[in-house]
């Protein structure tokens, strides 16, 4: 290849990636644009994650322990960040279907716009509505008395990995979404979602489960991620000898980063399937 052709090609593939992040960016946009001119939705996705502190906290709370001793709201409040990053990815998957029924997705498709746009638009949109959501949840933490006693870059990272977990769903939501045939059907994706957060360490020990259950909420990636946010933030954490307890931080690491490399292909090669 000549020089001028070495150079042409650099230059075709830098516009190239230069209007897919813009094409992206524009997505992102049109998505933040939706979200609040629907007051309905925004109460509805900040309210969720408060009353859910308050029921788990002060209904059933007053019942429940922590293994090894502790204070359960501490032990919780982790866990809530974690089922509130679980659950979001329904309604990514909502959205998703909602602009399909409606052929936005198709006329994105006639667009002269990066195949990749839609799919990692949707994701980075969803991704800041989640930072928005830890920012509520953690303002209600504090106000009922929830402290970390961790340090600032151990909070941050414990955050971190909850915006990373978050990160990892989307796509499943993306992927769900472009398979499921219309809204009614969408709405059976809480069937799907309640068992993945409710099932893991967010709520109470996995010791304290029957031995299969307990094993399926080991090995459930928000178990690893809410484990890990409980030591970084120097909450109770009730961990027991297993190799996935013991490396919680690892997994909270490792988990997202699978889940992703899985789920973000297939959503980008379903979304280029649609028509077919």
């Amino acid at each position: 290849m000549s020089v001028d052709a070495k150079i042409a090609d650099d230059e075709g593939v830098g516009t190239r990636l230069y209007w897919a992040v813009a094409d992206s960016w524009t997505i992102v946009l049109r998505g933040l644009t939706h979200y609040v001119r629907q007051p309905s939705n925004i109460a509805w996705q900040l309210g969720f994650p408060i009353v859910s502190v308050l029921l788990f906290g002060y209904v059933f709370g007053s019942a429940m322990s922590v293994p090894g001793g502790g204070d359960y709201q501490e032990f919780l409040m982790p866990g809530m960040f974690g089922m509130t990053m679980a659950f979001g990815f329904m309604n990514t998957a909502y959205i998703v279907v909602y602009d399909k029924a409606r052929g936005v997705t198709d006329r994105f498709r006639s667009m002269p716009m990066a195949p990749s746009a839609v799919v990692t638009g949707r994701g980075v949109g969803d991704l800041i509505g989640a930072s928005l959501d830890l920012v509520v949840l953690g303002l209600t933490a504090l106000a009922i008395g929830w402290r970390s006693s961790g340090g600032v870059l151990d909070t941050l990272a414990a955050f971190g990995l909850l915006l990373l977990l978050r990160f990892a769903l989307i796509w499943i939501g993306v992927v769900l979404g472009l398979l499921v045939p219309n809204e009614e059907a969408a709405g059976s994706l809480f069937a799907v979602a309640f068992p993945f957060g409710m099932i893991s360490s967010a709520f109470t020990a996995p010791s304290l489960m029957p031995d299969w259950l307990g094993a399926i909420a080991l090995w459930n990636p928000v178990s690893s991620t809410v484990t890990a946010s409980r030591e970084l933030f120097g909450n109770p954490v009730a961990t027991g000898d297993t190799w996935i307890e013991q490396h919680a931080l690892l997994m909270a690491v490792v988990w997202p980063v699978v889940i992703t490399l899985i789920f973000l292909p297939l959503a980008v090669r379903r979304f280029q399937r649609l028509s077919r």
